[in-house]
């Protein structure tokens, strides 16, 4: 059950409309890094959370939170649509260019929802809840929350540096400031539950002695050359969960070349893949 209040968590004002940047704002509703994708990413997550119920309800709060971000970017949209052109005439008319701003708007901020924000992205794409990541582990969440968050934030502060409306920059500021925050408070999360090493590797319930330990902590490379790979902090000391030590080389191909044998009959393969002889398929192998 969700309670709703009329009034927005923070002040949205518009000094000088402007469509162009209403188009960049749907990225903030609709885009893989925008509110409706961790708000939903926090709802479907705190839903199937399972265990100590502080967490669920951490998640819950912050879901409810996110929906009145999402409030706040439609109203901004919306605002910065009160002088969009409605025809091309006006827009001719105002812009001895011709068309500038109306071509560079989204046609449908005119043409489906009547000046007013949409479920899509900055380039019309409706959002389809791909990019929700709630995989029912605790700690794997929070850290797609800390992803999740920080690429919201790089988004956020983009838009700040596109815009010189004091307004726009106002809320887009405290939007910036609220993705620092639930950086931060993902990460808390994971240190009450025991911090990075006692959640990695993820999930921690796996008993380790039954992974193929040789390569638990082994950084490979890959080139042509046999070289060793790049080095780092990947490669050599503790690992971070503690439990090993880095180490580095080049990948050998331990498995067979594979050979899959004849296809089945009545599998829509050629008759060279299912028979045996001369076909085509066994002259070019």
């Amino acid at each position: 059950m969700y309670y709703n209040d009329p009034k927005l968590q923070y002040p949205v004002r518009v000094d000088k409309p402007n469509p162009l940047f209403a188009k960049a704002l749907q990225q903030a509703i609709g885009g893989i890094e925008g509110e409706i994708r961790v708000c939903m990413q926090y709802f479907f997550q705190a839903w199937g959370m399972r265990g100590p119920k502080k967490y669920r309800d951490m998640l819950l709060a912050t879901a409810t939170e996110e929906l009145g971000h999402i409030e706040m970017l439609a109203t901004a949209v919306a605002l910065n649509l009160e002088d969009a052109p409605l025809s091309l005439q006006e827009e001719v008319s105002a812009d001895p260019v011709g068309g500038a701003i109306l071509n560079g708007m989204n046609m449908r901020h005119i043409l489906s929802s009547g000046l007013a924000a949409m479920p899509v992205d900055a380039s019309g794409v409706p959002f389809d809840m791909s990019h929700i990541y709630a995989s029912g582990n605790g700690a794997a969440d929070m850290l797609a929350n800390v992803t999740a968050e920080s690429t919201g934030r790089a988004l956020a502060v983009r838009l700040y540096n596109m815009t010189d409306d004091p307004g726009m920059k106002d809320m887009l500021q405290f939007l910036i400031a609220r993705d620092t925050m639930h950086q931060n408070q993902w990460m808390a999360a994971i240190e009450d539950m025991g911090g990075i090493a006692e959640a990695l590797p993820i999930p921690n319930s796996h008993p380790q002695d039954e992974e193929n330990r040789e390569f638990s902590y082994a950084f490979l490379g890959f080139d042509k050359d046999g070289a060793q790979p790049v080095q780092g902090r990947w490669s050599s000391g503790t690992s971070f969960d503690g439990k090993g030590e880095f180490t580095s080389r080049p990948m050998q191909p331990l498995g067979e070349e594979p050979d899959l044998g004849l296809a089945r009959p009545k599998s829509g393969a050629q008759s060279a893949q299912i028979g045996s002889g001369g076909g085509i398929l066994n002259k070019i192998l």
